[in-house]
């Protein structure tokens, strides 16, 4: 992974996939800062994991100076930050024509800008220091659409053509900028917003049936992807985006 003691700042860290990062991380050897809007549920993802010198802390990253902040808390703890994981998002089953432009903001503010607030703060030093790792997670429904989802989808959209962008910027300095695109998993999240239908357990079965393994993916599914690109043996892959969808979507 990073030299020994390296410092992985995971966004979201307290959710269901955030947090099955942030294990895989910590068992490999990393400190892991675990951020998230709810501080108790943060400190209590961190003091779960093996090994010792992680920390779990409130952060929204749609607030820059929050995350100025949470950046700087976590170099003058742990040390500078090798590893940046954005996981942090926030979504709801909305047909375009009913949303509106709080709600757009909302989904642009969680999904995309924080995504640009966290590399603005950690992307210079990983220059000075020539190494980094980021892996933004974002979604299928970035590569193919998803109905109830256009503006997330978008917000997503974005994810994916910034990350490809800074990779290019910033791989002379071996430093890395991928993309994982979960499909539809079973987290807490989805079931609270399927709930928010009229037939939400008819929707999460047809988004089964959807795909060819016939499951959902789970966040154990989706970790050792994000923790692969993190780590030194992804040193030659950048701007790349891989889905872990059990075949939803197929490159």
């Amino acid at each position: 992974m990073t030299p020994d003691g390296g410092v992985a700042l995971v966004t979201g860290g307290a959710g269901a996939i955030g947090a099955a990062v942030c294990l895989r991380l910590a068992s490999r050897g990393l400190k892991v800062a675990v951020a998230d809007l709810e501080a108790e549920s943060a400190v209590e993802v961190a003091g779960s994991l093996p090994g010792s010198g992680h920390m779990g802390f409130a952060m929204d990253v749609a607030d820059l100076d929050a995350v100025r902040g949470g950046v700087d808390r976590i170099t003058s703890e742990q040390g500078p930050v090798d590893v940046l994981v954005n996981v942090a998002g926030w979504d709801r089953f909305i047909p375009f024509v009913d949303t509106t432009p709080d709600f757009w903001d909302r989904v642009i503010d969680v999904n995309y800008r924080g995504v640009l607030n966290t590399s603005s703060c950690v992307v210079p030093g990983m220059l000075d220091r020539r190494w980094g790792r980021i892996v933004n997670v974002a979604s299928d429904a970035a590569r193919v659409g998803s109905s109830l989802e256009t503006v997330y989808a978008g917000a997503k959209g974005a994810v994916v053509a910034f990350s490809k962008s800074l990779a290019r910027e910033v791989a002379k300095n071996e430093v890395t900028v991928n993309v994982v695109c979960p499909g539809p998993t079973d987290t807490p999240l989805i079931h609270g917003m399927a709930g928010e239908l009229d037939d939400g357990e008819g929707f999460v079965s047809a988004l089964t049936r959807a795909i060819p393994m016939r499951r959902l993916a789970t966040p154990d599914d989706i970790a050792p992807a994000v923790v692969f690109l993190a780590s030194g043996d992804a040193g030659f892959i950048t701007g790349q985006t891989l889905s872990v969808s059990g075949g939803l979507t197929m490159a």
